[in-house]
């Protein structure tokens, strides 16, 4: 195939290849797509996935010799440089803007800084001469739509009779055409590969009545990143719906479907969920990254203790073993990272979930589908003839799939699951509540972890203080020795939130002898409990106690995920 190759991309080329950054093969895969599509190399390169927006700021900064400008930098702009002179439409399109002037020189920031033709424009424009410095599209993007509001767009639009214009009669071919055109297109993928490229967990977009807000979910507390105009609405939702294999027209009912997209050069998916509110439809999507999620007991930051009485519980031939907590604690990370220590080659494993979430080597997983009468029970009834060692089911939520998962467990199959509780010990009163035994009960657990997920102190900014006496009278601590408790600072490298990461604290409830009796004579689960830590267990409070004072988390996001453990 014979392709025209411009100066620019050529250069692009050669640093990509000098730097690591991609390889021959993805460059004339991309090289290829460009010719076919008229693009240019460094578009194709981010839409195909084969480098990040980071990774390709980074090799223009090597070809520059120049560092990147960050989002910081750019934040403190207050307002744009030569504003009659330079038209915002422009600048968004080519996605340049100038943040400094010296005399007779202009520092302009590109996403791509050797669009030569811009660099010009821009020159001719303002009278002065150009240098430039690189930045992630992402940050310059929301630079950009900061500074320059979209009023004109708006105005267009407003001409266009959109003021009388009701979302909810729009047909789907409208919705279709909306949601093909390349601005939102453009915006879709910017909101995506940005929680991507920062490692959020989850994307909110939620419409109100005067705008419509995106928010990332960092370390399981939201952020607001992003602001729109509210008449991008139907056409964002519906983008996201194509993306997902939604139905556009059915705005009334939530719906449920799945992305799966090339970013960072990898394959991630995302777990999408929409529901219908006042000014239109939320669309929730949870970010599903492989690269971001280590299926290591190390990683998850469980003690060690706790560790290996969670393997020992899963080397176990037969029985229940439970992990417990609210949404968003971590059970089905900490279930994936004790399947994977299990050999699957001489055993049978099998999982009953809800979604599938991260697929796992050398075991069989089963997706639920309530539409057609595939639940946890009935799954659960026919994998059983399927001779399995191991059964995981993703959760056990009423008393049908608890009792098939109690005579699995009795014929000597080893049973897998989470539950919605507090505590290790509200597990058993859950199971109760929903109809079982105690006699069953205790004849089949082997073993309840409960855990939650802290915030990880930043260990560029954390700040040590001696703990008051008070703290010290309140949570029981030895007097006669100084403490040191950690203060959440904030800094560039933890978007100022003082924390970077999750770890994961928890209590293992083992049934022994003296529990036992207590389930069988009816006990609730605070008697349960406290017959547990007089036997030596470790409550989930003082674990997150011990990482405070360990300088991994701080004393009041232990006290906000888990309670005052008084």
């Amino acid at each position: 195939m014979s392709m025209t190759v411009s100066s620019g991309d050529q250069r692009l080329a050669d640093a990509l290849l000098s730097t690591g950054a991609s390889d021959i093969r993805a460059l004339d895969r991309a090289r290829g797509v460009a010719a076919d599509s008229g693009q240019l190399l460094h578009a194709v390169l981010l839409q195909l996935g084969l480098v990040s927006e980071g990774g390709l700021a980074s090799v223009y900064a090597s070809i520059l010799e120049r560092a990147i400008v960050g989002p910081s930098e750019l934040e403190r702009i207050d307002e744009p440089l030569f504003s009659d002179r330079l038209s915002s439409r422009f600048l968004k399109q080519v996605r340049a803007l100038p943040i400094n002037q010296n005399e007779h020189t202009l520092r302009l920031v590109m996403a791509n800084p050797l669009d030569d033709y811009s660099a010009a424009a821009i020159r001719l424009a303002t009278g002065c001469e150009v240098i430039r410095d690189v930045a992630t599209g992402a940050d310059l993007e929301a630079a950009l739509n900061r500074l320059y509001p979209d009023d004109e767009e708006s105005e267009e639009e407003e001409d266009g009779s959109q003021r009388n214009h009701d979302p909810a009669e729009e047909d789907a071919d409208r919705l279709k055409d909306l949601a093909s055109e390349a601005p939102i297109i453009r915006l879709v993928n910017q909101i995506i590969f940005r929680a991507v490229e920062t490692r959020a967990s989850d994307i909110h977009i939620e419409p109100f009545e005067d705008r419509l807000v995106v928010r990332y979910r960092y370390d399981g507390v939201l952020h607001e990143v992003d602001n729109q105009p509210p008449r991008t609405t139907a056409a964002l939702i519906s983008r996201i719906k194509i993306m997902a294999k939604l139905d556009i027209a059915e705005r009334r009912l939530p719906q449920d479907g799945r992305i799966k997209l090339a970013v960072r050069g990898h394959e991630v998916d995302f777990r999408v969920s929409t529901v219908p509110c006042l000014h239109g439809e939320i669309a929730v999507l949870r970010v599903l990254d492989r690269t971001t999620v280590s299926f290591d007991y190390s990683r998850l930051g469980l003690a060690p203790e706790i560790v290996a009485s969670f393997r020992d519980a899963l080397e176990l031939p037969n029985g229940i073993v439970l992990v417990t907590g609210p949404t968003g604690s971590g059970k089905t990370t900490t279930l994936y990272t004790g399947l994977s220590g299990i050999n699957a080659v001489d055993r049978n494993v099998v999982t009953i979930e809800d979604p599938i979430e991260y697929q796992l080597a050398g075991i069989n997983q089963i997706q639920v589908r309530p539409v057609i009468g595939l639940n946890f029970a009935s799954l659960l009834r026919a994998i059983l003839r399927q001779d399995p060692d191991v059964i995981m089911v993703g959760e056990i939520r009423d008393i049908e799939t608890a009792q098939i998962a109690v005579q699995a467990a009795l014929t000597g199959h080893l049973v897998l699951s989470t539950l919605h509780t507090n505590s290790a010990a509200a597990a058993i009163t859950r199971l109760r509540d929903m109809g079982l035994e105690d006699y069953l009960l205790t004849a089949v657990l082997r073993g309840i972890l409960a855990q939650r997920l802290v915030r990880r102190l930043c260990q560029t900014c954390r700040h040590p203080e001696t703990a008051p006496p008070e703290l010290v009278h309140r949570f029981a601590l030895d007097a006669t020795r100084q403490h040191t408790l950690w203060r959440a600072v904030g800094c560039a490298e933890c978007r100022h939130t003082g924390y970077r990461g999750r770890s994961a604290i928890a209590e293992f409830l083992r049934p022994s002898p003296a529990v036992t009796r207590l389930i069988l004579s009816g006990a609730d689960h605070e008697q349960i409990e406290k017959a547990a830590v007089s036997e030596g267990m470790v409550t989930m409070f003082q674990a997150g106690l011990r990482a405070a004072l360990a300088g991994e988390t701080t004393i009041e996001e232990v006290s906000r995920i888990v309670g005052g453990g008084e």
